[in-house]
Formats: C-alpha cells, sequence, structure tokens
C-alpha cells in the first residue's frame, strides 16, 4: 500500500517516524516550508522534513497546494492513500487523488470539537474525556465518515502539553489499527451525527490573558488547558499548540511584567475572599478567589525560562509585588 505522508510539526513527525518503524511504505513526504527560527534566524526544516531525510524519503515543499505543476507531481505518484496529520486542509482536487482515499487524523471525538484547537478547548471546557479520530477527507472540513476512534480520559489537572503527548502516540497506533483494516477489508465507515457538536476554533490573543474574576475552576482549566508543561524537565516547544495563560506583576519601582502560568492545582479554601494572595514567601503561592484556593506551581516571568513557585519566591518578595 502506497501512502503520501502530510504533515509539519513534531506530532506529525512522531507519526511518521512509528508507520517507518512499522515497515509501511512511505512513498513520499509533503510538509510545510523551511522557517527562519531560533535567535539567528537561521531557515530550518520542519520537523516532519527531519524525520523523511532522515529515512531517505524524497520530500514536497509547495508554496501554495493549488500549484499545476505540485498537483501533477502527486498524481504522478499513483498512491494508494494520503495521510494527513497536523497540516492545512487539502483542496478536493487533491484529496480525490489516492486509490482508496484521504485520511485524516483529528485529536478529538469526532463530532465534537471540529476545528483548529481540539487539545486546548476540551481542557478549557473541564471534558473529563476526549479521544482520537481517523476519517476520511471530504469537501466539509473535520466532517468525514469517520473509521476508527479511540476514547481519552482526562485526570482533572492534565495540561495541555500532557493530552499532546499522549494523543501522539494514541493516534499512530490508531492509524496503525486504520490501515490494517483497510488492508484486510474490514474497515466499517460511519457518518457523522453532525446535530449536535461541540466546536474547537483556533485559539486568539485576547484569551490568553487570566481574569482573576472568573471562578477558580475556569482559571484552573484555561491554565492546563493553554499549558506546554509536561513534565519537571519537559516544556512543549511548540507555542502555537500551547501559547500558555498570563497575568501581569508590578514592581515596588512600577514596572511591570509578563509572568506565563503553566502549572496549577485547585483545593477547597478554609475561608472565602473575592481575590487574595496567600504565601510563605518561600514554598508556595496560592490565589483564593471565593471559597477556592488556586496554587500556582510552575511559571515563567518574561524574558527567563520556566521555573518552580519555589525558584520564583527565591527571586521575588510578595510584598514587594502586586498581581494583576
Amino acid at each position: 500500500m502506497k501512502i503520501v505522508f502530510f504533515g509539519t510539526p513534531a506530532f506529525a513527525a512522531y507519526n511518521l517516524q512509528y508507520l517507518i518503524d512499522q515497515n509501511y511504505q512511505i512513498d513520499t513526504v509533503v510538509t510545510g516550508l523551511d522557517k527562519l527560527r531560533g535567535r539567528g534566524k537561521k531557515k530550518l526544516p520542519t520537523e516532519v522534513k527531519k524525520t523523511a531525510i532522515d529515512n531517505n524519503i524524497p520530500v514536497l515543499q509547495p508554496q501554495n497546494l493549488n500549484d499545476t505543476s505540485f498537483i501533477c507531481k502527486l498524481n504522478e505518484l499513483k498512491a494508494d492513500i494520503f495521510l494527513v496529520v497536523a497540516f492545512k486542509y487539502l483542496p478536493e482536487k487533491i484529496w480525490r487523488l489516492p486509490k482508496i482515499g484521504s485520511i485524516n487524523l483529528h485529536t478529538s471525538l469526532l463530532p465534537n470539537y471540529r476545528g483548529a484547537a481540539p487539545i486546548n478547548r476540551v481542557l478549557i471546557n473541564g471534558e473529563k474525556n476526549t479521544g482520537i479520530t481517523t476519517f476520511y477527507l471530504n469537501k466539509y472540513i473535520d466532517q468525514g465518515n469517520i473509521l476508527k476512534q479511540k476514547k481519552i480520559d482526562i485526570s482533572e489537572n492534565m495540561t495541555a502539553g500532557q493530552l499532546h503527548e499522549k494523543l501522539k502516540k494514541e493516534g499512530a497506533i490508531l492509524i496503525k489499527d486504520t490501515f490494517n483494516d483497510i488492508i484486510s477489508d474490514s474497515i466499517i465507515e460511519k457518518k457523522q451525527n453532525s446535530s449536535k457538536t461541540l466546536m474547537a476554533p483556533k485559539l486568539t490573543k485576547e484569551m490568553l490573558r487570566i481574569d482573576w474574576k472568573q471562578s477558580a475552576l475556569d482559571i484552573h482549566n484555561l491554565v492546563r488547558g493553554l499549558s506546554p508543561y509536561i513534565s519537571e524537565n519537559k516544556i512543549l516547544k511548540d507555542v502555537s499548540i500551547c501559547p500558555s495563560a498570563w497575568f501581569m506583576i508590578k514592581e515596588k519601582n512600577g514596572v511591570e511584567k509578563r509572568v506565563k502560568l503553566q502549572l496549577t492545582t485547585i483545593k477547597k479554601s478554609q475561608k472565602k475572599y473575592n481575590f487574595k494572595v496567600e504565601t510563605d514567601n518561600k514554598t508556595y503561592l496560592n490565589i483564593i478567589i471565593s471559597e477556592m484556593a488556586i496554587s500556582l506551581l510552575q511559571l515563567q516571568v518574561e524574558g527567563k525560562k520556566s521555573i518552580s513557585i519555589h525558584q520564583f519566591l527565591n527571586g521575588y518578595d510578595l510584598k514587594n509585588l502586586e498581581i494583576l
């Protein structure tokens, strides 16, 4: 079965490498253009391109998906399947090319959370579970026939970074299972029910700032839904997926700094306040809102690295700070 793989970020690169390791025939890779990155502004390849080169797979990097010469090249490949993982929406004249069809991996349990930011939105909305879906592309975004799905539980403190890593691995397995069912002619297509669906629109800059007038639970869910935190020593680098919620601090000299909040927990407070900062200036920093306390655990002051709350309190005296 000849496969053309479409993808760009690390999430897609993991899936590509997994399929290569499983001995699937990846004939060609289509990915985004090289971009200027880092302090030196060097032109660097996408993560998917790096993986393709490491495995001696031909790479196509079209500036325009509607370019006639690019579409001709795809047609000449005579592929059985186009697999799309974290890539742009394909025009109909492309997704109709392969013999079997074009398959997309989506990071939600479709039909819910169609759109650009399902990982973030399920957490921001406080969902208890989500999942991953493979489906055939059609002319409507994220609305093609479902092939296979896997449900995944969400813990109350799971971050977007952690969910991203979980879905990345589960997605690779689901793609393999989908391909195996196609090869054995046992795949069962299921139409999506679009009567009641939750959407996952693209994140906006306006939603990133923390509003301390919101409930503690809503703030906690916003923080984890935007957080790149994976573990104490691992942060997801792709800020387009996990840009982090933020607030401002004002120092005694009047200087204001942006602080990205990357990890919190919430618990019942013994006292009720509209807004109160509670700290021992050494080990903990809580924001009490109503009857709930938000514990700040991991944050990043602008221009600095991500640090634990203990490290933050070692460098800042809360008596000389105002949280805005």
